[in-house]
């Protein structure tokens, strides 16, 4: 979009002087959210929706005249709707991705890309983002299909076969803008902003069986210092990088995952887009660890001194970075002390939220009807409520199947295709998905009766492919301790309220075994790393040397969550169907499940503890039946609202019982 108020006057040169703000608006990890709607649920969901995130950019845009929007990427993949539109009914080459249609319409600016963009292979991303990669598996007379009206861009992800990025690395937008020069007049000048993208480079790892031998990546640090010259080199006045990662104050590698930290210190880098945490940057009040780095102000949203801005998640925030510029006769540069950035959120402050831009449902009316009649088809029955709600204190009413359902698939293709190792047990690895980070909607919630597959979607949110890796007892206890972080260290003799989980550890790295052959304790008194104690296999303590195979997802197999051990060298089976459709065919098998057959299991308790004071944790209001009746006699609920904005109710758990 053109910035800039009609009618000032175009002087021939902009005056040494003269002031202009710039508003730098961002999204980030929309995941195809595009409607305040959860197809899981089948309901309307107000806390989410880039429709509500829409209102908030009209709101920026009257209140600052010269703005650019800017998205982080994983705006393609992540509901019902993205994979409807991936794999039911895949989208027609002239046809617009529901998400980019109301990007579009919104007139983003500039984009770039996520390691979500990959969950669909390259030849898709190739169709949906308007491109034409040079890379194996995408035809070389493929046409240019629809796509985002805007620039994509992305730095650090080459082409094996043309050693070039596979997007353009960046791209120099030339804006007019409405500014006020040394005499108080406003003039209209010229601003030249270069956007630069970066993808964690471990997507290599995650999405390694579409990526392999197709494209490789190059650390985000290395790849900044080689383009920012070339971008001001080409007349630059100001460098944006959009980067899909968090911070990580860790040491420096090209592999790691949140490498944003060291982004800000690279020379030339005026503000910075960060996403993929699914946090708000900046919050004042935040207890993520990496927040508290030493040069990150979380306060006032800077990293090392530059503005740095995350908008969460699902549009639940809008990013505003307002940059004070002034011009010095030759170009422009960001004044840093009256920089402005802030996270700005659909929900108001009385907890009603903002409206819905009115022209983005129509405009994916279409994909989303669609999209409803799909989750819709029936796959079974159940007896039970499977929910995540205290998956964290022991509830495995919506783990357990996913386990049962990936060991049976694990041992069948053993014994048809891997017979070498037919000997060795069984385990399956699953963890809840939806644990409430996004607030009281945000958790796994399968109501009794008939089961259709918007169920098994929330019972297994993501289009991960089933992976199998052989490991020893040791790892396997390592793979247990590293799932442990989830939870902080409890002081006994402390008579202090306690906070039992620990969220810098999201829920999804929280993988459990339910098993009959394993039973292990999770002791929270003891530090990171000394925390399963009791590991027993049939009853017997489990030998660091015994062997299993584990079914997990390829998200994990291969490196995803730092997990010891697992970096896909221990890979045996990277199959081809996906995690979500072996639970599909394992329900529509049984027809049936059942509390008893396929929700009681558990293979791991808390290690008995009396303490002092309250040891409590935080999920949706009024569950305690729930709890109950998923066994666990320790859950009461101390309030209906814990006071964090998320509508979340404060728990407590007695660990002596």
């Amino acid at each position: 979009m053109l910035l800039g108020c009609a009618g000032l006057p175009q002087g021939a040169r902009t005056p040494a002087g003269a002031e202009a703000t710039l508003a730098l608006l961002e999204t980030t990890d929309l995941h195809a959210t595009v409607l305040s709607y959860d197809y899981y649920k089948l309901k309307a969901d107000p806390s989410i929706g880039f429709e509500r995130t829409a209102t908030l950019i009209k709101q920026a845009r009257a209140e600052f005249p010269n703005s650019l929007l800017l998205d982080n990427g994983d705006a393609i993949q992540g509901t019902a709707l993205a994979d409807y539109q991936a794999l039911v009914a895949p989208v027609a080459c002239g046809e617009t991705l529901a998400i980019y249609k109301a990007m579009n319409l919104l007139g983003v600016d500039g984009g770039g890309i996520g390691n979500h963009e990959f969950n669909y292979g390259l030849a898709y991303l190739n169709q949906v983002t308007a491109s034409h990669f040079d890379v194996d598996g995408v035809p070389a007379n493929a046409p240019r299909c629809a796509g985002p009206h805007f620039p994509i861009v992305l730095a650090n992800i080459y082409s094996a076969r043309t050693r070039q990025p596979l997007f353009e690395p960046y791209r120099i937008l030339t804006r007019k803008i409405s500014a006020t020069g040394p005499d108080g007049k406003p003039v209209t000048a010229t601003i030249k902003v270069g956007i630069i993208g970066f993808a964690p480079t471990v997507v290599m790892s995650w999405d390694q069986h579409w990526l392999e031998g197709k494209v490789y990546a190059e650390g985000v640090r290395e790849t900044a210092q080689k383009y920012i010259p070339q971008m001001r080199a080409q007349g630059a006045d100001l460098v944006v990088a959009i980067s899909h990662g968090g911070l990580d104050g860790a040491p420096y590698s090209p592999e790691m995952e949140n490498a944003n930290y060291y982004l800000a210190q690279v020379p030339g880098v005026d503000a910075m887009m960060i996403g993929h945490s699914h946090q708000p940057f900046p919050d004042a009040a935040s207890k993520v660890p990496e927040f508290g780095l030493p040069n990150v102000d979380k306060a006032k949203g800077t990293v090392y001194g530059v503005p740095a801005v995350m908008a969460n998640l699902w549009g639940k925030h809008l990013g505003v970075i307002g940059l004070r510029l002034k011009y010095d006769g030759k170009a422009w540069a960001v004044d840093k002390s009256r920089t402005t950035v802030e996270v700005r959120s659909t929900r108001n402050a009385d907890g009603s939220y903002v409206a819905a831009d009115p022209a983005v449902a129509p405009l994916v009316a279409a994909e989303h009807e669609a999209t409803i009649g799909y989750v819709k088809t029936p796959v079974g029955t159940s007896d039970f409520r499977m929910t995540t709600y205290f998956a964290d204190v022991g509830d495995i009413s919506a783990i357990e199947v996913v386990n049962q359902a990936q060991t049976a698939y694990v041992q069948n293709y053993v014994k048809a295709n891997l017979p070498q190792y037919s000997a060795l047990p069984v385990l399956s690895m699953a963890s809840p998905f939806k644990a409430g980070a996004a607030g009281a909607g945000d958790y796994t919630d399968v109501k009794a009766g008939g089961l259709a597959l918007n169920n098994v979607a929330d019972l297994y949110l993501y289009p991960n492919a089933l992976h199998v890796v052989k490991v020893a007892g040791a790892v396997l206890k390592a793979w247990l301790e590293k799932a442990a972080e989830r939870f902080n260290r409890i002081d006994p003799a402390s008579g202090a309220q306690q906070e039992l989980v620990n969220t810098a550890t999201p829920g999804f790295n929280f993988d459990m075994l339910s098993s009959a052959d394993v039973s292990y304790q999770i002791d929270v008194t003891r530090p990171v790393g000394q925390r399963i104690t009791a590991l027993l296999f049939k009853g017997a303590a489990m030998a660091p040397t015994q062997e299993f195979l584990v079914a997990t997802n390829n998200y994990r197999a291969s490196g995803g969550g730092a997990f010891p051990g697992l970096d896909g060298s221990k890979t045996i089976l990277a199959s081809p169907d996906a995690s979500r459709d072996v639970l599909i065919a394992y329900i529509q098998q049984r027809k049936n499940v059942t509390r008893a057959g396929n929700g009681s299991t558990r293979s791991w308790r808390f290690a008995p503890v009396a303490t002092k004071g309250a040891v409590v944790f935080h999920s949706a209001p009024n569950m305690v039946e729930l709890a109950k009746e998923a066994g666990l006699k320790a859950v009461s609920q101390i309030k209906t609202d814990d006071g964090g904005g998320k509508g979340l109710a404060l728990y407590t758990i007695d660990l002596s019982l």
